[in-house]
């Protein structure tokens, strides 16, 4: 009995973005903390672009699934 197995995959945006967003808040609080408005800036930046990061990759995977998942159902 052979069971149909999803693709296990960890893209590296999703680990990426999410560390990214990590280090942004962490930066955050401690620029603010040590009053440093140039770190705080590179830490909101940070922050801005590590979320859209993960997002976009996971919606990309999703997609590549749901085609994969066509070419399947057009094949039989």
């Amino acid at each position: 009995m052979s069971k149909e197995q999803k693709p296990l995959r960890c893209p590296m945006g999703v680990p990426g973005g999410i560390i990214a967003a990590i280090i942004g808040l962490v930066g955050i609080v401690i620029s603010i903390m040590n009053t440093n408005w140039l770190s705080l800036s590179f830490a909101l930046a940070l922050l801005l672009i590590g979320l859209p990061l993960a997002r976009v990759t996971m919606l990309v995977h999703i997609a590549l699934d749901k085609v994969t998942a066509l070419e399947e159902q057009k094949k039989n």
